[in-house]
């Protein structure tokens, strides 16, 4: 059944209209709500959305619950395609919980929150930039992380990435509603204005093996799930640009490196000129790589997740910037 959560007017005869799918059956008294769309160039959740219903749908016998999925909760980025919301230039997520008496996208904010709120679980879908590929991962304030890992490792995931607390993160929808003690899983996959259709079908499995756990379905058996690495026992490697030029990858996505491994090559394409090999400065997990092939000096290139951690210039190579965080 769809529902709308919020029909305003916008200038020149246009509309704000953000809906839900809302899919109910048997006797269950248990919620989970799937949330994507915040970023109007973060593709990947639409997919999840289509197919996560479509299986629903397909065996609705066997749902014990309440599953409400919200495709689009920007829908305006998501038509032209941008970040932010057009017009009012605001990116949606560093402005919840919202007002009730603040502007009309404070309270659009502020409504989305209270329809969330007293969900037992929401799984909230971003994908990187159009610059950066990312491999399947859970995003969890540290603060949250005893409560929520148990329930990110159900999710069919490669990598829980445990974050330090920053004040930018403050506005975003998880945090809000973690506060609110309804638990929320940010899930960070793929590649801007892209949809990598393996990474949506094994994140279906894991919201449904997640469902199974949480007793929402019935009957169901859920396939192998992944076993995920947690970053709380390393560190996080952020590797940028020393030049601008053409970037040459010579490793893959999602590959385990060692330190000293060549990862790629910047090269400058007049000259014909090698300005920079960029080596790995520890073993460690690649698990963020950049895909568009032109950078600039401070681009961030990749992120390499090191159990041991230590090694390399950590001035230059190894930080951990809490702006680097994009969700």
């Amino acid at each position: 059944m769809l529902k709308t959560i919020i029909s305003e007017g916008l200038p020149i005869d246009e509309q704000l209209l953000i809906r839900k799918q809302t899919l109910q059956n048997g006797k269950g008294k248990k919620r989970i709500c799937i949330v994507t769309g915040i970023h109007g160039d973060e593709l990947e959740g639409q997919y999840v959305c289509y197919e996560l219903i479509r299986r629903l749908k397909a065996n609705i016998g066997n749902l014990d619950a309440t599953v409400d999925v919200y495709p689009a909760l920007n829908p305006l980025g998501v038509d032209s395609v941008i970040r932010g919301i057009p017009t009012f230039d605001l990116d949606m997520n560093r402005i919840f919980p919202g007002e009730t008496k603040g502007h009309q996208i404070e309270y659009t904010a502020y409504r989305i929150v209270e329809d969330l709120k007293g969900a037992d679980m929401v799984i909230d879908i971003h994908a990187s930039n159009v610059f950066l590929r990312e491999m399947p991962q859970a995003r969890i304030n540290a603060k949250m992380a005893d409560k929520l890992i148990p329930f990110a490792a159900m999710l069919n995931l490669d990598f829980i990435w445990v974050h330090d607390a920053a004040t930018v993160l403050e506005s975003t929808l998880a945090h809000s509603l973690n506060v609110k003690h309804t638990p929320t899983i940010v899930v960070e996959m793929g590649i801007g204005m892209r949809i990598t259709r393996k990474y949506g079908d094994r994140l279906v499995d894991g919201i449904l093996n997640l469902m199974d756990k949480l007793r929402m379905l019935k009957n169901y058996t859920p396939p192998r799930i992944t076993q995920p690495i947690v970053s709380s026992s390393g560190e996080v490697c952020f590797l940028n640009a020393e030049a601008s030029g053409l970037i040459i990858p010579t490793v893959k996505h999602s590959d385990k490196v060692q330190k000293g491994d060549l990862l790629c090559r910047i090269v400058d394409p007049f000259e014909g000129t090698v300005l920079q090999d960029v080596l790995s400065p520890v073993d460690g997990l690649l698990f963020t790589l950049r895909t568009y092939p032109v950078v600039y000096e401070g681009s961030l290139i990749a992120r390499i997740f090191s159990e041991t951690g230590g090694g390399g210039d950590r001035n230059a190579k190894i930080r951990k910037n809490k702006n680097e965080l994009q969700f």
